[in-house]
């Protein structure tokens, strides 16, 4: 893979580690362990640099995140409330 991120490389802006998760184009909220690589060991911080074999930089593009957690669990209550 080419123009990959070293294990400790961070954004020149804003400081933050690239070879990490977050920054993986296979990162995704909506799937099992965050990530769209079935045989990836995930680990539990997604924001911190990790020796990921599979990592493969994002494009840096805006994910959609979906509703927040409090908006799902607002409309799941209104969903169940008694009238």
């Amino acid at each position: 893979m080419f123009n990959q991120p070293g294990r400790r490389e961070t954004c020149p802006d804003c400081g933050a580690e690239l070879h990490a998760c977050i920054q993986c184009r296979h990162y995704d909220e909506s799937v099992a362990k965050e990530c769209k690589e079935p045989f990836a060991e995930v680990p539990m911080d997604k924001h911190d640099a990790n020796f990921c074999d599979l990592f493969q930089i994002g494009d840096g593009a805006k994910r959609d995140d979906g509703p927040s957690r409090d908006a799902l669990l607002s409309a799941a209550e209104a969903l169940f409330r008694k009238h």
